[in-house]
């Protein structure tokens, strides 16, 4: 990230005490990001996150809320509003999944998905626009998964895909206001969330053989361009999926 110019901003990084999401505000801490971030179970790794980002010197908000209920998402804006009084980065990370073929997937685990990687997405920047009032960012994460059919992916692709959308209408449709939309598309990346894939392993050994730049990607890459996306710099990039696999999607 270019120096310290985020420094004193607030941000608001959903999932953010874990994996990839972790990452996003561990980077933007060091950068002088004072960052809020929601959890649901895993209270021993909210705590950890908690501290590591306080260690960096910068205010942290560590709220327990489900962004697949939509009072829960409410409560957690306003705990954001009363910590820091304002927003002026909100990263769309938390993300859910059921890792089933279609046919074997049920409609309950279809409302599932969908609600927390796409529709919590939606209201979430709904919410953090009514705190940007002098302009921000928002990157939503999303996944090669997308656009490439995946095994046991279904449900996740699909809500990708439609995540992916939402970014380019948001990126419109907020312009007027000064807040810049974009999403970080990653490649295959070793979180915890790779666990409940049957075929883990399989995915693991094709990243690491196949990604051109020699290895599998890893939560900071995704960390660093959306750090980037947040400067200065990328003020004329709107609307864009950037992905960041290390050339993994190039090859036929």
């Amino acid at each position: 990230m270019p120096g310290r110019e985020l420094e004193g901003k607030v941000a608001l990084v959903t999932g953010g005490s874990r994996g990839i999401g972790r990452a996003i505000a561990l980077r933007l801490a060091q950068g002088g990001v004072h960052v809020a971030f929601n959890y649901v179970r895993h209270h021993q790794a909210a705590r950890e996150a908690e501290e590591a980002i306080r260690g960096l010197g910068v205010r942290c908000l560590r709220v327990r809320a489900h962004l697949g209920d939509v009072k829960e998402i409410e409560k957690l804006f306003q705990a954001v509003a009363s910590e820091f009084g304002r927003l002026d980065i909100l990263v769309n990370n938390a993300a859910s999944g059921v890792q089933r073929r279609l046919l074997d997937l049920e409609e309950r685990h279809w409302d599932w998905v969908m609600d927390i990687n796409a529709k919590s997405a939606w209201l979430c920047a709904k919410a953090a626009v009514g705190l940007m009032d002098r302009g921000g960012c928002i990157i939503n994460v999303t996944s090669l998964g997308s656009q490439r059919v995946l095994p046991y992916y279904f449900s996740v692709g699909v809500s990708k895909a439609a995540l992916e959308a939402v970014t380019r209408y948001m990126a419109v449709e907020l312009a007027e206001k000064g807040i810049a939309v974009n999403a970080v598309s990653g490649g295959y990346v070793e979180t915890e969330a790779l666990q409940h894939f049957p075929n883990k392993e399989e995915m693991l050994a094709a990243a690491a053989s196949r990604t051109p730049a020699g290895r599998r990607v890893a939560p900071d890459d995704i960390a660093g361009v959306v750090a980037f996306l947040c400067s200065r710099e990328a003020e004329m990039i709107r609307g864009q999926i950037v992905v960041v696999d290390g050339g993994f999607s190039l090859l036929a």
